[in-house]
């Protein structure tokens, strides 16, 4: 199967479900130059599920050719969620040759929205892979992109009892210092995340650093956490 016709397939049937009223909306939402159609992210993902289904790929590097389409010559919003949903699918789960591709997703996509839809695909990248991913996310902690750090702070958003408390650690102590709003927000969820599994762990971590933490960061950090 050529990549093409599913990519074909997955932004016809997006552009059928346009709503232009909800996509100026999301655009404005969003203060994106780029366009909306105004198709909501649940109908995105059963759009490309059902795609996937009807022109299955056969190999990780059609699967990243797709998606590399979607994503590099997109006129929507839209084609970026689906090529982000793209690659969801099993195959490529803990493919180490996906790293560059989810890294050129954070840099070009550069907002919040964007960046954290692979935050899952590191974290799983991490699991399979702790020797390879752990220098790179912290060399990502401490890289020139905002977008990259914030990256390397989420990357454990759904690793539970496996989050690496080191690395966790180290990510968020080189960044402590930005002022940057999207930094600071990523601090507070990645400790109010792992404060589920470990409570004692965040509340010594945001006591110990209390000084350095924004109140942002802490407040998100104990945020499900019972107060003294």
């Amino acid at each position: 199967m050529s990549p093409n016709v599913l990519v074909e397939s997955i932004r016809s049937t997006l552009r059928s479900a346009a709503d232009a009223e909800r996509g100026a909306g999301a655009q404005a939402y969003l203060k994106s130059d780029m366009p909306s159609w105004g198709v909501r992210v649940p109908e995105v993902r059963r759009i490309v599920k059902v795609a996937v289904k009807q022109f299955p790929v056969t190999s990780p590097a059609e699967l990243q050719k797709a998606v590399l389409e979607l994503w590099r010559n997109a006129e929507a919003r839209e084609e970026r969620y689906a090529a982000i949903d793209l690659t969801g699918l099993r195959m490529v789960k803990e493919d180490l040759q996906m790293l560059p591709l989810y890294e050129e997703i954070i840099r070009t996509g550069a907002w919040w929205d964007l960046v954290d839809g692979v935050s899952h695909r590191i974290c799983a990248l991490l699991l399979a892979h702790r020797p390879t991913m752990t220098p790179v996310l912290l060399q990502w902690s401490t890289d020139h992109d905002m977008w990259i750090r914030r990256a390397a702070i989420t990357a454990q958003l759904g690793a539970k009892s496996e989050t690496d408390t080191g690395l966790l650690s180290a990510v968020i102590s080189a960044n402590l210092a930005d002022n940057e709003f999207f930094i600071r927000k990523a601090i507070g969820w990645a400790l109010r995340e792992y404060s589920k599994t470990d409570p004692a762990w965040v509340k010594a971590f945001a006591a110990n650093n209390s000084a350095a933490l924004s109140p942002l960061s802490t407040r998100e950090a104990l945020r499900l956490l019972p107060s003294d």
